[in-house]
């Protein structure tokens, strides 16, 4: 795909050219960062690119490892940040995945200089993809550090729904049974307490004044319900302290006050979070600011940080995000879209059929009984699509008419998906 614009890309590579410039205490500064880090270039451009099979533009050398060395080494006459625009390398004029694991590479903590602006660039350049529908975001940790990869860029402008509200219906229905301890509940109050902080505020008339994340979180609630607990009386009554919800109130509110918190907060505010979860066997997790069921939580970034396909990616995170809304017509149709492609990943080099036997080889380890168990499950999904009415424009088909149905055909299929991303060769 080809999402982002020749102007993005050269407002990003002004921002490697020419700086950013940052606020200090009295001045304004401009900053500059190597988009290479702490690496040289040549070593830099390893990580992504087997440059001793490139060809080299200048004839004296038979590689471009070689001809990189002469011109950014021994002569360093290659003008800073040529490779942005160098043909060979795919970031100009290249598919959107090929780019974007260029930026993402820049921000890896073996390559960024970790005292160096490269938070600030990291900013910056994320305001510049969201234009064009992406997002650079922390995917997983390597030595307590974030490792980053990119997705669909979602909006702040679309509302945020919490937990308790995202999953009403299952909650009436009694889909969706939850239980926290009290002193599961304790411990989550704790971190509340540590994290607490007064956050600034600027009022319409420029005066500045503070508030309590623990008060704003309550403020957030009110937008959705009122903020209730149960009393010594054991009645159920309105409440201004966050304690007492926190202590008092049902789970399912709990975990609205926790995805409201986290917005205020930072990777380490998750991960403790998570670790309460985990010692008191809750089967829950908080993953980009949601709680999910790790049952429930179907798709998850680390099995699409492995994708190398704009267009498989794109349609996972839209089969995902229509699940998380429980809008499971939609997020089926998505996600056997998706399964469609994924049949076609290596279509660049192979008919649809052998890229579906590619894939079945990778996943089976070339051993035959998981060869047989897989090819079926893949006959078999085929099947599902071919018969069910999944895609709404199709009348010829069966149509779904329990919902309890849409959910099998969802976990049925993303269990495939999740397994086979995990096998992908984003060299194609």
């Amino acid at each position: 795909m080809n999402r982002i614009s020749e102007i993005t890309k050269r407002d990003i590579l002004d921002l490697f050219q020419y700086g950013i410039d940052i606020d200090e205490v009295f001045e304004t500064k401009r900053v500059t960062y190597h988009y290479f880090g702490q690496m040289d270039e040549i070593d830099f451009l390893s990580r992504l690119y087997d440059l001793k099979s490139m060809p080299s533009s200048d004839s004296r050398f038979s590689d471009a490892e070689g001809e990189i060395w002469q011109h950014t080494v021994n002569n360093d006459d290659y003008p800073y940040c040529w490779v942005f625009e160098d043909e060979r390398f795919q970031l100009k004029n290249g598919e959107d995945e090929k780019y974007l694991r260029f930026i993402c590479e820049i921000f890896h903590p073996a390559v960024r200089f970790e005292k160096g602006y490269w938070k600030e660039f990291l900013t910056e350049i994320n305001k510049l993809l969201q234009h064009d529908g992406y997002e650079i975001y922390p995917s997983e940790k390597i030595s307590n550090r974030d490792v980053y990869s990119w997705k669909i860029y979602q909006s702040e402008n679309e509302i945020f729904i919490p937990f308790s509200q995202r999953n009403r219906k299952a909650i009436k229905q009694k889909q969706k049974v939850l239980k926290i301890k009290r002193e599961a509940r304790n411990q989550i109050y704790k971190i509340f307490e540590r994290y607490d902080y007064k956050d600034g505020k600027v009022s319409e008339t420029g005066w500045q004044y503070y508030v309590l994340v623990s008060e704003e979180v309550l403020q957030d609630i009110r937008r959705f319900y009122t903020p209730k607990c149960f009393n010594k009386e054991n009645q159920y009554v309105e409440t201004n302290s966050l304690k007492d919800f926190i202590l008092f109130t049902s789970p399912y509110c709990v975990l609205d006050a926790i995805e409201f918190f986290d917005t205020y907060c930072d990777n380490d505010f998750t991960a403790e979070i998570n670790a309460i979860f985990n010692l008191n066997d809750i089967s829950l997790k908080l993953i980009n600011g949601k709680i999910k069921g790790i049952v429930d939580s179907q798709i998850r970034n680390n099995s699409l940080a492995s994708i190398g396909e704009a267009g498989l990616l794109e349609l996972l995170q839209e089969a995902n995000r229509y699940y998380e809304k429980d809008n499971l017509k939609i997020a089926v149709e998505k996600l056997w879209d998706a399964f469609e492609r994924l049949k076609t990943y290596y279509s660049a080099t192979l008919d649809k059929k052998k890229s579906v036997n590619r894939l079945i080889d990778d996943m089976s380890g070339n051993k035959e009984p998981f060869k047989e168990m897989f090819d079926k499950e893949f006959r078999e999904l085929t099947a599902i699509g071919n018969d069910f009415r999944i895609r709404h424009h199709e009348t010829t088909k069966v149509d779904i008419e329990d919902e309890r149905h849409y959910d099998y055909f969802y976990k049925r299929c993303v269990s495939l998906i999740t397994t086979a991303t995990q096998y992908l060769d984003n060299g194609y």
